[in-house]
């Protein structure tokens, strides 16, 4: 929690904004406010969350490290509501998604 709230705090501090912040595992996304037209995860995932894929807009672009020890830093940009073509950036290694996060700060 505390890296979320530096983070949270850098942005404000250096004029970012639109950007909201989420305490969360991100497994669900957030409906709530989707179409999004960028979801950028910073944790690795050991697959891609569909609801996150069914959430962006037609046109938007999806940013995820996928896989267990090491992950595979992928761009996924939605053509239609069914199709999706995907780029590899090579391998990466990020901290695993935190299970069971649901504040919503």
């Amino acid at each position: 929690y505390e890296l979320y709230r530096k983070a949270e705090l850098l942005l404000k501090s250096i004029g970012i904004s639109g950007v909201r912040c989420f305490f969360t595992d991100g497994n669900e996304g957030l409906e709530k406010y989707a179409p999004f037209d960028k979801i950028l995860f910073t944790c690795g995932a050991e697959k891609i969350p569909q609801e996150l894929l069914k959430q962006l807009k037609v046109g938007g672009t999806l940013v995820i490290p996928v896989g267990k020890e090491e992950q595979r830093m992928l761009r996924i940009k939605k053509i239609s509501s069914t199709q999706f073509s995907r780029e590899d950036f090579g391998l990466f290694r990020f901290v695993p998604f935190l299970k069971g996060k649901e504040k919503d700060l």
